[in-house]
């Protein structure tokens, strides 16, 4: 190293306890270590993501054809995607113990061969055959376990952030594995419909949805060899699991921070799901196609995933969390008014797109840094379970919105733009408590949720010792001395 604090090649700053209080056992000239294999666990976790995403919405861009080949109504292929819905409830009680009490590597083995054996006995139940009469069952068997499996992948990113990630890349980390999720989406809608333009096209579609989920859990079972590292990267690392699943659950119930970021942020995934859910069905009563659905659609999730990418790289750097999520939610508010007004509007491509894309790129990048905040407002309780009861929180809401949605729809006598076909609806109402119900709870977030950052304090506790030491240490270093310790002692080598 260099008199100007540059780091060599080999060597990384990362946040590390060196010897500087007699009170702290981690002082002892311990570093924390970054491991190279940590983004080869990353892309496996980002890899399943994706693929649990595309077998989910497999069937939904091409429902006709899906129905014709299956020889079953529109009713049971929109089935196959509900599907995810209902088990994911149920499960993520189950899904966040094994996270915490099991491990990572348990958990991410299981849910890629869940998602091999979905995508494999799909392709298995559409082989052509005239006695062949029990299709959709297997279809939705393999769908079902593709359901099994979303929770032990749709749970990981935190997780995985905590025990691998140093402070200052947790949250990149978390933005990267989530965000492959809705990259499984937009994948989904584009590859279906360019591979099965025919109902007998089916079965090699589902083919080419199998064989990446085969790659995929050979890479999870071989490549995956532990749970963390040797070593942790970070001190709340080495307390991960301090709390038990139980005793986490009631700590949870009792942290007033926690219980409005899971009603407000859980009421934020909710408008999400309906917005993605309803959205042809809200376009096509004022004469948009579904071309042109599909592509608001494409635009949400891709200036999502930018916005996700900005964010993310942004909290990292800043550690804001809190303002963060607040200023997002606020602008994610009043794309969900714009929006509600714009679609209700005749000939208003480019206004409509607009929206779509700025709801996008400020409601998607909330989720893994709200992600991150439910982590840090409840700590020590394990990560898996503060994100996965938002997670249920979401699901359990986007259920109660949907129906209550589409009953507040009504028939309308004459809808000349109308290209719904038979049934063309009133979206006014429905939109309105939409947008109604966003601004209440992101109000609801912002006057009531405030947080002290536990997870960091905690590192920063075990770095400096105790407050009170910690003020004495500050006191007898100036910052630019502490600074020049950091450079030249607090340092990390790749393994």
């Amino acid at each position: 190293m260099d008199n100007s604090g540059e780091v060599s090649n080999d060597i990384r700053t990362v946040y590390a306890a060196v010897s500087r209080e007699p009170n702290s056992d981690l002082k002892n000239g311990q570093l924390f270590k970054l491991y190279k294999r940590r983004w080869f666990v990353l892309l496996v976790l980002c890899l399943l993501n994706c693929s649990n995403a595309t077998i989910w919405l497999t069937f939904a861009p091409v429902a006709n054809q899906s129905a014709q080949y299956l020889k079953v109504t529109l009713d049971e292929i929109n089935w196959l995607s509900l599907v995810y819905m209902v088990v994911a409830i149920p499960l993520s009680f189950a899904t966040t113990w094994m996270l915490d009490t099991l491990g990572l590597r348990i958990t991410l083995i299981l849910g890629a061969w869940l998602n091999m054996l979905g995508a494999v006995l799909r392709f298995l139940g559409t082989l052509p055959g005239e006695s062949f009469k029990i299709q959709y069952p297997i279809v939705m068997l393999g769908q079902t376990l593709g359901a099994l499996a979303q929770p032990l992948i749709v749970f990981a990113p935190t997780k995985l952030a905590a025990l691998w990630f140093p402070d200052h890349q947790r949250a990149t980390a978390n933005m990267i594995a989530s965000m492959a999720n809705p990259l499984g989406i937009l994948l989904a809608n584009i590859i279906s419909p360019v591979m099965a333009e025919t109902s007998a096209q089916i079965p090699k579609l589902l083919l080419a949805y199998a064989i990446p989920t085969c790659i995929i859990c050979v890479l999870a079972t071989v490549g995956i060899r532990s749970s963390a590292p040797p070593t942790p990267p970070s001190a709340s690392a080495e307390t991960s699991n301090s709390e038990p699943f139980v005793q986490g659950i009631k700590l949870l119930l009792t942290n007033r921070a926690y219980l409005v970021l899971l009603l407000c942020f859980g009421s934020g995934i909710a408008v999400f799901t309906c917005f993605s859910t309803l959205l042809d069905q809200i376009l096509c009563v004022k004469g948009y196609t579904n071309d042109f659905a599909g592509l608001c659609g494409a635009l949400f999730i891709v200036f999502g995933i930018i916005g996700a990418g900005i964010l993310g790289l942004y909290v990292d750097k800043t550690k804001k969390f809190m303002e963060a999520t607040k200023i997002n939610m606020s602008f994610c508010a009043v794309a969900c008014i714009a929006f509600s007004v714009v679609s209700l509007m005749p000939q208003q491509k480019v206004a409509v797109a607009t929206v779509c894309s700025f709801f996008g790129f400020f409601g998607f990048s909330i989720y893994p840094v709200a992600m991150e905040l439910s982590v840090e407002c409840s700590y020590p309780v394990g990560e898996a379970t503060s994100a996965g009861l938002v997670f249920v929180s979401g699901q359990v809401q986007s259920i109660v919105y949907i129906v209550l949605l589409q009953a507040l729809t009504t028939r309308l006598a004459d809808s000349p733009l109308s290209t719904c076909g038979e049934a063309a609806l009133s979206w006014k109402v429905p939109m309105m408590v939409m947008a109604g119900l966003c601004t209440l709870f992101t109000c609801c977030f912002l006057v009531f949720f405030n947080t002290r950052y536990r997870r960091l304090e905690a590192e920063e506790q075990a770095t400096y010792g105790t407050r009170e030491s910690q003020h004495l240490y500050r006191n007898e270093h100036p910052p630019w001395r502490r600074k020049a310790a950091d450079n030249t002692e607090e340092t990390c080598h790749y393994e």
